[in-house]
């Protein structure tokens, strides 16, 4: 039964008795629960976050939290820094401008905003690249500056695109540019040990490459060698500085570029003089013609050899710069820079043991630099090696090399006669001493050291002698080969190689001035010469006095000079011991002497030659094994 009822022609429906109470009463039950039920949740979620927290299982949190990672992220390349940290190279965050074509509405227009933003782009290159429809990517620009950026983001042009990149940063622009080198866009090297050490730049371990060079030495090196090139007007210049187990502190090359505008270098700016080039190294070579007969035991430092008049030879003639009229002792040729002397002595030994000599020292192979630009040196073929050949290359002429070989030479006639490979890389914390060959005798070195202190004394060094320091060194003055193959009189190249301190030699320091010319502003000083002397050595004592406090050494009280002079003085005529013959008027040939050195008197040689002084002579030049520094050797190098 329905609860209805009909009120004329309309039917009601009627509620039941009662259903207001029973709804109520429903409604009231409903809201009580719910109320209840959110005071029990929010006391549970009390209870468990405030009085009580659950914590969560570690291993869940690992899984759902995100690790926030601090660290920078490591550039494409590592750094170059210098023996002391100093940074050389540096790879810094940049930008790189691409572009899709496809997106590009109106590609002239955005050419042009481009070109007024970019001035390094090529405007029609842009508008090219811009314009091909087929590619979804194209290079704008791959090095932006933080304002570029923002200025091309505000153009707004749909298919713009920027790629984070890194731009390598030469700090000190010029500054030890042809050490370094240079990078491709792609940061791959090319040049210097960005290219020798590619790999290993390209480690992304964050670990820097540490040279030996020091960045301050550099500097100053570069400086003067730049003012002596400047005063005379110079074609080019180089400079070395080496210790004495052969870690390289400083080398230039000049003119330089700055390495953050390699590419737009000129190609003679790229040009390393120091590792490369066929430089006659002039009288500096006199270093090795004497050592070598002192080693080989057919001469003496108290020998005096025939300097009285010039030698002539295959229609050539051997003459001194400033001639003598009386025989000359060891000494006295060094010092003043005998052509004569150093030619009576290599005739002595003759070709064989020159060469012996010569090869041993490194000058037939191409330096182990790590620096891809290292050459070969230019010397005559053994067939052709015969007397003028021999005399000529006893005073630097007839054979040419890169600089690097006759500077890492001369350290291992200073150092106590260890021959060690030239490096640019700074020694590891506890790396063992630096293994060389041994290849003459401590005693020989000694006497090499003293003979180059007495050419700054008092022969044609003295413009290298620094107050306080005991400077020993060699002038050295070549003539260069001109277009026609013959030799341009009105041309040389002048050096000069010095050690210091020469009593307990540390550093060797060259300084080549490659076609130096008369100036007006130098003429008070140089008086119109372009000698060794004049332009070189000056430049080499400036260097010494600037670098020599920075690198440890102190320079000495005038007591202190004096006494470290007296001990190292080595007279130009030493006298022989009382048990020796020396050689002299009436006595020029030892036991064992080459055929060369009669030919040059016109005298006959003997009959049955002493052969075995040849033999011994020749084992003693060929002298060359592994050599471990140990405490007797280091106290009879540096005494």
């Amino acid at each position: 039964m329905e609860n209805a009822e009909t009120v004329g022609n309309k039917r009601h429906y009627v509620l039941p008795k009662g259903w207001r109470q029973k709804y109520k009463f429903r409604l009231t039950s409903c809201i009580v629960f719910f109320i209840l039920a959110y005071i029990m949740i929010f006391l549970r979620v009390t209870y468990v976050t405030v009085i009580h927290p659950i914590k969560p299982a570690a291993a869940w949190l690992a899984a759902v939290l995100p690790t926030p990672h601090m660290s920078v992220p490591l550039p494409d390349r590592a750094s170059i820094v210098d023996d002391k940290g100093r940074i050389l190279a540096v790879s810094l965050p940049d930008a790189a401008l691409y572009a899709d074509p496809k997106q590009i509405i109106h590609p002239y227009k955005v050419a042009q905003e481009l070109a007024a933003i970019l001035p390094d782009i090529n405007p029609q290159q842009t508008k090219a690249r811009l314009l091909l429809k087929q590619s979804s990517f194209a290079y704008i620009d791959r090095a932006l500056t933080p304002g570029q950026e923002m200025a091309v983001n505000r153009l707004g042009v749909p298919g713009l695109y920027f790629l984070p990149s890194w731009k390598r940063h030469y700090p000190d622009g010029s500054i030890a540019a042809h050490i370094l080198g240079g990078v491709t866009p792609g940061q791959n090297g090319i040049a210097g040990v960005e290219e020798s050490f590619n790999k290993r730049l390209l480690k992304r371990n964050g670990q820097p490459l540490k040279l030996s060079i020091d960045l301050r030495v550099q500097g100053i090196v570069q400086r003067e060698l730049a003012d002596a090139m400047n005063n005379y007007d110079a074609r080019g210049a180089c400079a070395i500085v080496e210790s004495m187990t052969g870690r390289i502190i400083a080398m230039v090359s000049l003119p330089t570029y700055n390495a953050n505008n390699f590419h737009d270098a000129p190609p003679d700016a790229q040009t390393d003089r120091c590792i490369s080039g066929d430089y006659e190294p002039g009288s500096v070579m006199k270093l090795m013609t004497l050592a070598a007969g002192l080693q080989s035991g057919l001469v003496h430092v108290w020998d005096k050899f025939n300097t009285t008049h010039p030698l002539f030879v295959s229609g050539y003639a051997v003459t001194d710069y400033e001639p003598v009229h009386h025989w000359l002792a060891m000494p006295a040729i060094l010092a003043y820079s005998s052509n004569i002397g150093a030619s009576r002595i290599a005739a002595i030994m003759g070709p064989k043991l020159q060469r012996a000599w010569l090869a041993k020292m490194g000058f037939f192979n191409r330096s182990p630099i790590q620096l891809p630009g290292a050459q070969y040196g230019l010397w005559h073929a053994r067939r052709s090696w015969h007397l003028l050949t021999t005399m000529s290359v006893s005073f630097g002429n007839g054979i040419a090399m890169p600089p690097i070989i006759l500077v890492n030479a001369v350290v291992a006639d200073l150092n106590g006669g260890i021959l060690y490979k030239p490096t640019l890389l700074a020694p590891k914390p506890g790396a063992p001493p630096r293994q060389g060959v041994r290849v003459m005798r401590p005693d020989v070195s000694v006497d090499m050291r003293k003979m180059m202190r007495g050419v700054v004394l008092s022969g044609t060094g003295v413009y290298a002698n620094v107050p306080g320091y005991l400077v020993g060194g060699k002038t050295g003055t070549s003539q260069v080969v001109g277009a026609n193959g013959r030799y341009d009189t009105d041309l040389n190249d002048s050096s000069f190689i010095a050690a210091f301190p020469i009593n307990h030699p540390r550093y060797v320091v060259y300084a080549l001035v490659i076609h130096p010319i008369p100036t007006k502003k130098m003429q008070k000083f140089s008086y119109g010469f372009t000698t060794g002397g004049y332009v070189a050595a000056p430049a080499v004592g400036r260097i010494i006095s600037r670098i020599g406090p920075m690198l440890g050494i102190r320079p000495l009280s005038s007591a202190a000079l004096k006494a470290a002079n007296a001990k190292w003085h080595f007279p130009l005529t030493p006298k022989p011991p009382a048990s020796a013959v020396a050689l002299g008027p009436g006595h020029p040939f030892p036991p064992g002497a080459n055929q060369y050195a009669y030919d040059l008197t016109k005298h006959l040689a003997p009959q049955h030659p002493d052969q075995a002084a040849k033999l011994a002579a020749l084992k003693k030049i060929e002298l060359s094994k592994p050599f471990y520094p140990t405490s007797s050797e280091v106290q009879v190098a540096s005494s």
